[in-house]
């Protein structure tokens, strides 16, 4: 008998101590990161997300269209530089919907300066739909870790 309430005790040890290993444990509060990274009391901040559509022009020519999408590429490392521009990328359907935006920025207004610098956007190959949005602001880290991860620019 003492030998069974030896092994359930051990094995209990075993299971609680497995159990502290594997669960979730809440981070500490970082609160320099969080005022670094523009963060509120819950851990967020605002943005203003793009859906960056199919714009009334659309070029047939395949060299002129290289050419604008280059150029777009380069704006948007642009904006990247600058800390305005944090998330963006192309869907990878074909639909009107060609992409996301996620700008650093707090207005709809702010995003819309940001868009207007974008040679598809001026040429009317692409068109914004802007919506300001609540997100957390860890995605400032996004940036700087996808630099330590990309061997190649896309833009270049």
């Amino acid at each position: 008998m003492k030998k069974l309430l030896l092994i359930a005790f051990a094995l209990s040890l075993y299971c609680h101590s497995f159990a502290q290993t594997t669960s979730p444990t809440k981070a500490p509060y970082d609160s320099v990161l969080a005022k670094k990274l523009g963060a509120d009391q819950y851990g967020m901040k605002k943005y203003v997300m793009a859906f960056l559509k199919a714009g009334p022009h659309r070029l047939t020519d395949s060299v002129a269209r290289e050419k604008l999408q280059a150029a777009h590429l380069k704006n948007i490392g642009r904006l990247v530089a600058e800390g305005k521009l944090i998330i963006a990328g192309p869907f990878l359907d074909d639909q009107s919907i060609r992409g996301i935006f996620i700008f650093n920025v707090e207005t709809v207004e702010e995003a819309r300066k940001l868009t207007e610098t974008d040679p598809a956007i001026q040429a009317g190959s692409l068109i914004m739909e802007l919506h300001p949005w609540y997100g957390s602001a860890a995605l400032m880290e996004v940036v700087p870790i996808h630099k330590t991860i990309q061997a190649k620019s896309i833009a270049d």
